[in-house]
């Protein structure tokens, strides 16, 4: 079994998938979406993912203020948490996504991406941080 996480975004969903060990968070693709409010396929696809890597568990980033305030993004992130745990019956744990995109976007100028590159893949990023910050909190209990 696995955990997955969920970088939720107005057009996109960035995923990554644990290793069966829940030690390392890997990247495994942007779900896109033509607008904001059509998430039918989105969760259809995310299904089709659980099954593929047998999850057992999705950690969804919570999109914080930096003052820690939650805004109009964070209601609407725990209606996509409702969503997915209506359609999957999986446990959906929200997890503090501050500062991941810049983290992400951080680790691709390190690797040397360019900028006009980097939308591509800084959803699929964060959530791989969401992820692992998550797998290492469970080794710190």
């Amino acid at each position: 079994m696995r955990l997955m996480g969920l970088d939720f975004g107005s057009k996109t969903v960035g995923v990554a998938v644990s290793d069966p060990l829940f030690l390392t968070a890997q990247g495994v693709e942007i779900i896109r979406r033509k607008s904001a409010g059509k998430l039918r396929q989105t969760l259809a696809r995310i299904e089709e993912l659980i099954r593929e890597y047998e999850v057992e568990k999705i950690i969804l980033g919570y999109p914080k203020h930096m003052n820690n305030t939650e805004g109009e993004r964070c209601e609407q992130t725990v209606q996509f948490r409702d969503m997915l745990v209506r359609r999957t019956g999986l446990e959906v744990v929200l997890s503090d996504e501050r500062l991941t995109t810049v983290m992400a976007d951080r680790a691709m100028i390190e690797a040397g991406i360019r900028r006009e590159n980097r939308r591509d893949y800084v959803d699929e990023l964060a959530a791989v941080f969401i992820l692992q910050g998550y797998l290492d909190s469970l080794k710190k209990e």
